[in-house]
Parts: structure tokens; sequence; C-alpha cells
């Protein structure tokens, strides 16, 4: 097992916290958050993955054959699913905030500081 996957979503991630950090838009941010989420899906299959695994799903597949973990997959198209819906969502939001406040800054919006 290499150690490679998991460098990669870190780098990802980080790449995804530094872009949210300096953010001067709101629909940069919602851009960063994205890439973010996208570490999850790399993290996600390099726990599941097994070198010379096979599809679970095979009725004719020998008992003693290494099977991927089907849950993990599962869970990485609902990451991603949910991904999806959190992004639009954002987006929808910050298309609002225009509408109503005529800008995408976060400094700009005093009407929302408390």
């Amino acid at each position: 097992m290499t150690v490679l996957p998991y460098l990669v979503a870190g780098w990802i991630f980080l790449i995804g916290v530094y872009g949210l950090v300096t953010s001067r838009d709101l629909i940069h941010a919602v851009g960063c958050l994205a890439v973010t989420q996208t570490s999850t899906y790399v993290l996600l299959l390099a726990v599941g993955y097994r070198n010379g695994g096979t599809a679970p799903v095979f009725a004719d597949a020998p008992t003693d054959s290494r099977v991927v973990d089907p849950v993990v997959q599962a869970l990485t198209l609902t990451d991603i699913v949910v991904g999806a819906t959190v992004t639009a969502l954002l987006l929808a939001l910050v298309v609002q905030l225009r509408k109503r406040h005529g800008t995408v800054d976060p400094d700009a919006l005093s009407e929302l500081k408390g």
C-alpha cells in the first residue's frame, strides 16, 4: 500500500483551505469549498482500494478472491451527490446576496454584521 493517495488528498485539502482563507469573493469561496471537499473523494477511494481486488457483486467469483469494500464506494458516491447539492445551494445563496446587496464581497456586506 502506498502513501501517495493520502498525500494527494492532503495536498488538495490544503489548496482548498488556502483558497478559502485568501478568498475575497463569495463565489470563489464556494469553489474553494468544493475543491476542499474533493479531497474526501480521494481519501475515501484510497481507503477502499485493494490491490488485485474485484467487484463484490459477481456471484461466480471464487470465495478466496480479494474483493473491494462496496461500502466505501457507496460513501464516495453519496459524498459526491451531497457535495454537488451543497455547492448548488451555496451558489444560489450567493446569487440572492448579489441581488439584494449588489455585491459578493464579504467585507462590503455590512448589513450582515452582528
